[in-house]
């Protein structure tokens, strides 16, 4: 199983896109705790909530999806994601 997930910091107001095979919880700790040293985008912050998570087939699956959002390079295009699952689903089956 592999997971596109969306993170959210409140104290930079930024959204943060990523991939694991790992629980999606897993990976929000290690964010969080700063597993990840040197100059990962996440050490900016240490408020991360996990805004949404979508669960893939496969790693390439969830890194198809990662690309497509991150090329929208839109916070409201990452909330519409969340408000709208039919957009999900869209995004789910276009890359499968």
């Amino acid at each position: 199983m592999a997971y596109c997930y969306i993170l959210f910091s409140k104290k930079i107001n930024k959204y943060y896109t990523g991939i694991t095979t790992e629980e999606p919880q897993t990976r929000l700790d290690k964010h969080i705790s700063k597993y990840y040293e040197g100059q990962h985008f996440t050490h900016s912050a240490s408020d991360w909530n996990m805004f949404l998570t979508i669960r893939c087939n496969t790693i390439e699956h969830a890194r198809k999806i990662e690309k497509h959002i991150k090329r929208m390079k839109s916070k409201k295009y990452i909330e519409n994601l969340k408000q709208y699952p039919d957009m999900r689903e869209m995004l789910l089956n276009k890359y499968s």
